[in-house]
């Protein structure tokens, strides 16, 4: 009960959630975690463009992550509900590790002959086993949130969480690109391992989450159906998961940055690894300053509104053709796609019972993958068939579009306050 009491003692405090030593533990390792990924992820985008000199490859790497991340999401989220959160998550990091281990060897042995149709082959399969991780380990993060800190405190420790993401993933994708000019794929991939021993170890500290007692009544099927009814119930989630979905489906021209920095901009892996890091610079100064100063009205509006301009940043990355302006393009977008993610998230933390958690999490997580995993595999596509930069640009025009239609179809989300 001193949780509870320390969650109406500070309830207007920002830094409530970070008083709680438990929550600072998973703040930690989910830190030291999500680095570790985002690193692999550049990492990977870029080797695989040094080897096969193909944007399609990376697309590819999209689609090797999304189809297992996504085909296991429902099922994944039945689990989570019946499972002790804790158990599930140091497993699945663990077996992260045990993927970035298996890619640290594939660049040990490429150094010693191995081909390129080996090692690339390799990349895929390992990326291929890592979505079937992620659509465990990713929901439990946001399930396990809610039995770490007390109801009055839910708010604010996503806002800390999403933060938490954004600097891991800022800082992941910037030390990536130095790491990789210092000390090669190897290098790098040894770093990647250590930071994801370092996060295990604080998960480790973690209290067991057993399953709510509600959970575990259902046959799975039932399961999977009843949180799939939930979020279509509740309009304003489904509108923000749909909303995301679609504009990030059409404008994430992530995927296609070591291209623009390659061919385009004319840069090295230091170059490569700030605008890659650009839009979460963006996102996490956003979040920290909405953690401080939080939006007390009209979050619907404004979500729509930092969709939108997100678009517009996208397209204005696409043309143009100097360094600063491509970065400052990309750094406004995750401004914006922050305080997108600020409304998602806390919409769902407040709308979802407890029992609940991992099949809307789950949900959650699949929109997602299909947002950012197939959006890789899109604009992979629609930059071989219609060249690099017209794709990103029709992208960016496709997220307006998408933006000004569901302005129109989902009044409930654009009236939408909490």
């Amino acid at each position: 009960m001193t949780e509870v009491h320390s969650a109406r003692q500070f309830q207007n405090d920002p830094l409530a959630s970070m008083r709680l030593p438990e929550f600072r533990f998973l703040m930690g390792g989910r830190f030291l975690f999500i680095m570790a990924l985002r690193m692999m992820a550049t990492l990977v985008g870029w080797w695989l463009y040094e080897l096969t000199n193909d944007p399609l490859a990376m697309g590819l790497v999209g689609l090797a992550e999304a189809v297992p991340a996504i085909s296991l999401a429902l099922y994944s989220g039945h689990v989570i509900d019946l499972s002790d959160k804790r158990k599930l998550l140091l497993r699945g990091v663990f077996l992260y590790l045990s993927c970035a281990s298996i890619l640290l060897l594939l660049s040990y042995s490429y150094q010693h002959g191995s081909t390129k149709v080996m090692v690339v082959s390799g990349i895929y399969s390992v990326i291929f086993f890592t979505g079937i991780i992620r659509s465990f380990t990713g929901p439990s993060f946001s399930a396990i949130l809610a039995q770490v800190v007390p109801r009055p405190l839910l708010a604010n420790a996503t806002t800390w969480s999403q933060g938490t993401w954004l600097t891991a993933s800022v800082t992941g994708h910037a030390m990536a690109g130095f790491l990789i000019a210092a000390f090669y794929t190897t290098g790098t991939l040894v770093v990647i391992c250590s930071l994801i021993v370092l996060g295990w170890l604080m998960l480790l500290k973690l209290l067991p989450k057993p399953p709510a007692a509600q959970a575990g009544q259902q046959k799975t099927w039932e399961s999977v159906q009843e949180g799939l009814r939930f979020v279509i119930r509740t309009k304003e989630v489904l509108g923000a998961l749909t909303l995301d979905l679609f504009a990030v489906l059409f404008g994430g021209a992530v995927a296609m940055v070591p291209v623009f920095a390659k061919d385009i901009l004319k840069v090295g892996p230091i170059g490569f690894g700030w605008l890659n890091a650009a839009a979460d610079i963006g996102a996490i100064c956003v979040v920290l300053l909405l953690t401080l100063f939080p939006m007390k009205k009209a979050q619907g509006k404004k979500l729509f509104f930092a969709v939108g301009g997100f678009g517009l940043c996208i397209i204005v990355f696409a043309i143009s053709e100097t360094f600063w302006i491509s970065f400052v393009a990309l750094l406004l977008s995750g401004i914006l796609d922050g305080v997108s993610v600020v409304v998602r998230g806390t919409i769902l933390q407040l709308k979802t019972p407890d029992e609940m958690r991992g099949r809307v999490m789950s949900v959650n997580s699949m929109f997602i993958n299909s947002s950012n995993e197939i959006g890789q595999f899109e604009s992979g596509v629609a930059a071989k068939l219609m060249g690099l930069v017209p794709s990103v640009v029709f992208g960016g025009c496709m997220t307006i579009l998408i933006v000004t239609t569901t302005w129109f179809k989902a009044p409930s989300l654009r009236k939408m306050e909490y």
